[in-house]
């Protein structure tokens, strides 16, 4: 089998990668490097595991001419990432992940690969209604990358209407964590406190710590990737978390006490717009794909402490 990754340089899509190595994929890479990092994927390419092109998503002319030869499935990944990202760049954010969702659904098309597999985001419903969040839970985005997220969902659903050989699957991602995520300006939670907890610095939180997240470990978000290219028979969309959540409290006192440290915990007032509670329910994608989370929190903070420690310090 041979697959297209693109973004594959990235902390998901490297992880996609390596699961693809593991059941025998043939892999080719397309990243710019803009948010990826080539270490992620570096030892494979070197070993001739992974051919690696560089390039944007954006320019409609590489996308075509990297798609040549064609693939059993692409696993769309390449991104601009980000509530407050997008706000700072909407530009950048919408040509990159609508119009570049765009060029890949036309390069396969004219290449004849007929799958998708797609990574969306819960940004594309906005404020919550409901703590516990199914497929059909109101879509109401709220900043330019959900919107931009919904907008390629919804390109894709198009484009398997229009033409039939092709099937998208779209995953929307809750809270990722895991190997291969690093700080950056617009970081997530866990590397946030990571950053914090191993430079001696406070861990700064909003609110009283009782809202609650849904985190699901990369490594199971690379299985439901690989099973949406083997197991979906048609499109569709699903949700991806582990279907369970715990308050920022307890996510802040078990990665101290993971690392070792004395770390102090500062409290700031609730920020405007933050979601209270969040939690995927994933039956859906239980049932039609055979997805299970397989790393529980405590293993995946643990082994992504390590990670951090070894390689971001």
């Amino acid at each position: 089998m041979k697959a297209i990754v693109v973004g594959g340089s990235g902390f998901i899509g490297s992880n996609v990668v390596q699961k693809l190595l593991q059941e025998n994929y043939e892999v080719k890479v397309i990243d710019d490097l803009s948010s990826g990092h080539f270490i992620n994927i570096e030892k494979h390419v070197k070993n001739g595991d992974v051919e690696f092109i560089k390039g944007d998503v954006r320019d409609v002319d590489f996308v075509n001419k990297s798609f040549k030869g064609g693939a059993d499935v692409v696993f769309h990944l390449a991104a601009c990432v980000g509530r407050q990202k997008s706000i700072d760049n909407p530009q950048l954010d919408s040509s990159t992940n609508l119009i570049g969702t765009i060029n890949v659904l036309e390069a396969m098309r004219k290449n004849n690969i007929p799958r998708v597999v797609y990574s969306s985001s819960a940004a594309i419903f906005g404020e919550l209604i409901t703590p516990t969040i199914d497929e059909n839970h109101p879509q109401n985005a709220d900043s330019p990358y959900g919107v931009s997220k919904l907008a390629a969902e919804k390109m894709i659903l198009a484009y398997a209407g229009i033409y039939p050989e092709l099937t998208g699957v779209c995953l929307r991602y809750f809270n990722i964590y895991g190997v291969n995520q690093r700080f950056d300006l617009y970081g997530n939670v866990i590397p946030i406190f990571a950053k914090r907890i191993y430079a001696g610095e406070p861990i700064t939180i909003y609110g009283d710590g009782t809202q609650t997240r849904d985190f699901v470990n990369v490594k199971d978000v690379a299985l439901a990737n690989y099973l949406g290219a083997t197991n979906a028979t048609k499109t569709d969309v699903y949700n991806l978390g582990c279907g369970s959540s715990i308050t920022i409290n307890e996510l802040a006192q078990k990665m101290i006490k993971i690392a070792g440290k004395q770390t102090e915990i500062v409290y700031a007032p609730e920020r405007p717009a933050d979601v209270k509670h969040c939690k995927a329910n994933i039956s859906k994608v239980k049932q039609t794909l055979g997805f299970s989370p397989m790393v529980g929190l405590e293993e995946g903070l643990e082994e992504y402490m390590r990670w951090y420690k070894d390689n971001c310090i």
